[in-house]
């Protein structure tokens, strides 16, 4: 069991930058896949980013690629969003997730732990 608690989040201008945690219960945090996930009112939760337990390698929706990094720090069993020229379509919840090596990094139905989601709100 993984539990993952994000933080971060809040109101922030068009344009803005803002850094999103998710700080893992478990020491065997840096054996798990990480992703990250966001749901805009009345829409299905989306694939936004990843990033590879084994080599690190990342991925992104197309949305947010130049503009987003993923980023983990296993020592301290945390991933990292960090947002910059954030848009107002960039407003939902953000979930972070973890998976282990089977399955796909893009299906949020692959993905075993979920944190409880951290509201980005941006203002155009």
């Amino acid at each position: 069991q993984v539990q993952l608690v994000e933080s971060g989040g809040g109101l922030v201008q068009a344009g803005g930058s803002l850094r999103l945690s998710c700080a893992a219960s478990r020491r065997t945090f840096g054996s798990y896949d990480m992703g990250w996930f966001r749901q805009a009112p009345e829409k299905e939760r989306e694939f936004v980013a990843f990033i590879g337990y084994l080599n690190g390698r990342t991925e992104y929706t197309d949305s947010v690629m130049g503009r987003f990094t993923i980023s983990r720090d296993n020592a301290k069993n945390t991933l990292y969003l960090e947002m910059d020229n954030l848009k107002h379509e960039d407003t939902a919840v953000y979930f972070c997730a973890a998976k282990g090596p089977s399955g796909s990094r893009y299906a949020s139905t692959d993905y075993d732990y979920w944190g409880q989601g951290t509201q980005v709100t941006v203002s155009s």
